[in-house]
């Protein structure tokens, strides 16, 4: 394993070296240009896939996924078709997936807390040495306990330690005979009154990128829907955004992966999940009246809710009072409101100009300013209905439009703004933010730095400034066309060089996506799979911070790494992922032909396969040597222990109560020729790289 390791990292290495930009003066081969295009406008080639493309016609098939909305999904569609929260509103999310701390209050408040969960649930209080807490601290160490839980599931390896020893330490007084009861308490509550835990929302919607990724005739489209989660990131553990990622893949990424930047922007900005992420849901003006009767039920805040006043024109208007979220900031903070400033800057620095895009710590105090108003509506879901004491169509107004974006005019500031340079007059409203996005949309320093970001996921790490500047004023000519800003790069020079072929290393989910597409591989998309992918560096919705995985190689590229990939194409190839399977054999031929087969033909016919039999001297030479040793490999696999299992048909997830799943690692030894071969292949530097 070591010896494949050093190969794969002298690989890397070599890039940009004499003997690399040397080969740039010849071309690729018709079969090399092919793969390219499969890799690089999706995720890998299946079997046959090279064909196909090569009766089509490569540049035909660029213009076909160019345009996705005239390409059948029918495959893909039906693949998601069981995962039923992709379809729901975030206020039907709230309500059948609820937060038990919330939960928990809401039931309080009402008189409807069972017996046996209230004292499941003020042993557990007890126990952590607050017998005096109220039930708002309770909620705020629920909703603490639930998030940090929610990381470890998502497996970020940054985070997974950290998180182990501050739920261990929050829990240092608690018997664990408590956390147990309590658990099956909400357990047994969820099940009798038909919920689901809330981890099944991120769970289906980690599945849907999954599936779409593997089975999805549209690649480009799902290359593009990838790209911009990252460039537009969002993390699923903190606070509310696991509810408002849903509404935010589905309503304002997928929609717009393909089309104008300046509309894909706006839908970015107006998204209840950026605006809870980034803070900007509790930005007001110093200056709004947001106190007194208007807080109280009946009050002004009433007419408000039920959309006489403060509407944008998709509704009813904003609560005003939003409640922060509990974990970043403490309850003597919750009562200090005032501008924001976190997505101003974040907004500028890496949504659009980039850091240095020529834009001053004033800009983004006056971007702030523009942006105050721009809330959400109970982003806490129904529960504040409770919490507010209302009942009725007040209540009703507040399930149902729970999540949903609002522009509250009371707390904006409407004084007159400088942006750029630009001036933007007092008494604009909601119009302040939406000239601001314009101004960025149409930027130079926008365009140069989205085409380089594009060319660096598409291209290479290190895009000459030359490509660059042609793919900017793609964009710029274009009016951010996305489609015209790829075709841009689709059919330039340095995209069809051989020095782009093989130039990127695979992230992840690129590579857990490519391993199966390459096998003929089926997923169900489950969280067995999607744990290796965490497991790897990359658990989807899983970066903390606003800037999103790198693209470059450097930051894939390291020991622990590298085993870990080698690691999964050796699971995936003995069919060691549950919900995941690949048929070895079928490649092999049958009966007497595959009988006869010694592992070298076997090594040629799976290099054909997997890499088009394009692979180095250095490379083969480790795999053959690797191969003939006669010890056994010995690979960790992952199980997850949840009830009712998760050996669900393709695209079905479980229906389990909220548990949290337990991981273990499993030796196992791979002594089979074929398994182990292809496991070492998809460990190759020439299948790791795209």
């Amino acid at each position: 394993m070591a010896l494949l390791s050093g190969t794969f990292a002298i690989g890397v290495n070599a890039q940009g070296t004499k003997s690399e930009l040397a080969r740039a003066a010849t071309r690729l081969t018709e079969e090399q240009r092919i793969l390219h295009v499969l890799n690089r406008l999706g995720f890998g080639a299946r079997p046959g896939d090279v064909d196909r493309v090569k009766a089509l016609g490569i540049d035909n098939y660029i213009n076909q996924q160019l345009s996705p909305e005239k390409i059948d999904d029918q495959v893909a569609d039906a693949k998601v078709k069981n995962l039923t929260t992709l379809n729901m509103t975030t206020a039907e999310l709230y309500e059948k997936f609820p937060q038990p701390g919330l939960l928990l209050r809401q039931l309080q408040r009402r008189g409807d807390l069972p017996p046996d969960l209230a004292a499941a649930r003020d042993e557990r209080v007890k126990a952590q040495g607050n017998p005096g807490a109220n039930d708002s601290k309770n909620t705020v160490t629920e909703m603490k306990s639930e998030t940090g839980e929610m990381k470890m599931q998502t497996g970020d390896p940054a985070n997974r330690d950290a998180d182990k020893a501050g739920t261990a330490k929050a829990n240092d007084n608690v018997d664990p005979r408590d956390n147990q009861k309590y658990r099956e308490a909400i357990r047994q509550y969820y099940l009798q009154n038909g919920l689901q835990p809330p981890q099944r929302i991120t769970a289906e919607l980690q599945a849907s990128r999954i599936l779409r990724a593997v089975y999805s005739e549209r690649q480009l489209q799902e290359v593009m829907v990838d790209f911009w989660t990252n460039h537009f990131n969002v993390f699923a553990g903190k606070g509310a955004d696991r509810w408002l990622l849903v509404s935010y893949d589905r309503d304002s990424i997928r929609p717009n992966a393909m089309g104008k930047f300046s509309d894909l922007l706006v839908a970015t900005a107006q998204s209840p999940a950026m605006l809870f992420y980034l803070d900007n849901f509790q930005s007001v003006s110093p200056n709004a009246q947001l106190t007194g009767a208007g807080q109280r039920p009946g009050g002004p805040l009433a007419q408000i809710l039920l959309g006489q006043r403060a509407s944008n024109g998709n509704g009813p208007g904003p609560l005003p009072n939003m409640t922060n979220n509990p974990q970043q900031q403490r309850p003597q903070q919750q009562a200090r409101r005032g501008i924001n400033e976190n997505y101003a800057r974040e907004l500028m620095e890496l949504h659009t100009l980039g850091v240095d895009g020529g834009y001053t710590q004033k800009d983004v105090q006056e971007v702030a300013r523009c942006f105050t108003g721009w809330t959400i509506l109970a982003p806490r879901g129904g529960a504040a209905a409770a919490q507010a004491s209302m009942n009725g169509p007040r209540a009703d107004m507040l399930r149902e439009n729970a999540g949903r974006f609002f522009f509250n005019p009371r707390a904006h500031d409407d004084g007159e703004k400088t942006v750029l340079g630009h001036k933007i007059p007092a008494g604009g409203g909601i119009k302040d933010g939406l000239m601001v996005l314009d101004i960025l949309a149409h930027h130079p320093s926008t365009a140069k730095f989205v085409a380089t970001k594009l060319l660096r996921h598409l291209v290479s790490d290190n895009p000459s400034p030359a490509l660059v500047e042609r793919v900017a004023a793609a964009f710029t000519k274009s009016d951010g066309d996305i489609r015209q800003t790829l075709r841009a790069i689709f059919f330039s020079p340095e995209f069809n060089s051989p020095a782009a072929y093989r130039a990127k290393v695979k992230r992840p989910f690129e590579l857990a996506i490519s391993s199966i597409r390459t096998l003929g591989g089926e997923t169900n998309g489950g969280p067995q799979l999607h744990q290796w992918i965490a497991r790897m560096g990359e658990p989807l919705y899983g970066f903390q911070t606003p800037n999103g995985y790198s693209d470059t190689a450097e930051s894939w590229v390291n020991t622990g790494g590298l085993l870990e990939r080698l690691n999964f194409g050796l699971t995936l190839a003995s069919n060691r992922i549950p919900g995941t399977r690949v048929d070895l054999n079928h490649f092999l031929g049958s009966g007497g032909e595959a009988q006869s087969l010694n592992k070298t033909q076997i090594m040629d016919r799976f290099l054909n396969l997997i890499v088009d039999g394009d692979i180095s001297p250095k490379t083969k030479e480790a795999l053959l040597k690797q191969l003939n040793e006669q010890t056994a490999l010995v690979v960790p696999a992952i199980t997850a222990e949840t009830p009712r299992g998760n050996e669900s048909r393709a695209g079905e997830m479980t229906d389990a109560p909220p548990r949290r799943q337990q991981l273990a690692r499993v030796d196992a030894n791979i002594s089979d020729p074929v398994t182990k071969i292809v496991g070492l292949i998809l460990g190759s530097p020439e299948f790791q790289r795209q």
